[in-house]
């Protein structure tokens, strides 16, 4: 069964595009502007967007998406509100994929079947979570596979050939490589030091190949394309929209970063 990020990567592939997934956290800088700003996004050139649930232990995380989530949770956003910004979403936009990316807890609290059930019927198309590798999703797998949700899975610089092999088994829509190690943020990203992980990556795995840590911005977002199916960017958007008095100037500040990626990102491939 496939869903819209296998529509939107095939769709890619054959225009010789690669995608570009913006990260943002839902609820961040303010609940109300989040599904304004998502569709700013789509408008700037995004083609599958990664919404993050905050969670009150982001360890994973460098200190601005950390401050994001903070942000968010004292303004009350929780899972079941991030679920909601996704229906309010797809009232306007049917078919751009929407991944949550987060962390299992909330979903524990949730409940697997609750939580793949209302996913599903609010249009979630995918989830990556950080803390959970593939074995430790053999129960919610099962709900997510019956809703029609795909596990998006990280595989890291230290992640071995046979671990790669497996996570590749496990694994729908694409595949997330973590481009270093170290917390989202941090660094700058070196196009020579992912060709070889990129290629090995590939010799293991059928998957689209989206690179995500230390992309900031057209330069970097331009040379990952060269060499990925997607690019993901996320801290240096979340500086972009933080300290936004107002919604539309949010949303003016995603298109404003957003626009001049996609262009150096499809320039690249010409």
């Amino acid at each position: 069964m496939s869903n819209r990020i296998d529509r939107r990567f095939s769709s890619l592939a054959d225009q010789q595009r690669a995608a570009l997934i913006p990260f943002i956290t839902a609820g961040d800088p303010e609940p109300g502007w989040t599904v304004a700003i998502m569709h700013s996004l789509v408008k700037a050139g995004a083609d599958v967007l990664e919404l993050g649930v905050p969670f009150s232990d982001p360890a994973a995380d460098g200190p601005v998406i950390q401050a994001a989530s903070e942000r968010a949770i004292a303004q009350g956003v929780s899972l079941c509100t991030v679920l909601g910004i996704v229906r309010e979403f797809r009232e306007q936009d049917p078919d751009t994929p929407v991944v949550l990316m987060g962390y299992l807890n909330p979903i524990e609290r949730y409940g697997h079947a609750d939580f793949a059930r209302d996913a599903s019927s609010a249009g979630v198309d995918g989830i990556l979570m950080v803390d959970c590798p593939p074995e430790e999703m053999v129960h919610l797998r099962g709900e997510l596979d019956d809703h029609g949700i795909y596990p998006i899975c990280l595989v890291a610089p230290t992640t071995t050939p046979e671990r790669m092999s497996s996570i590749a088994s496990q694994a729908r829509g694409y595949i997330y490589y973590v481009s270093f190690k170290g917390i989202t943020g941090a660094n700058r990203l070196e196009q020579a030091n992912l060709e070889k992980p990129v290629s090995e990556l590939r010799a293991h795995c059928d998957l689209p190949l989206a690179v995500g840590f230390g992309i900031k911005g057209p330069e970097s977002a331009a040379a990952v394309a060269g060499l990925a199916d997607g690019v993901v960017i996320g801290s240096a958007l979340i500086e972009q929209l933080a300290g936004s008095a107002t919604g539309q100037q949010a949303c003016d500040r995603a298109s404003d970063f957003l626009a001049p990626i996609r262009e150096a990102m499809d320039n690249s491939r010409l």
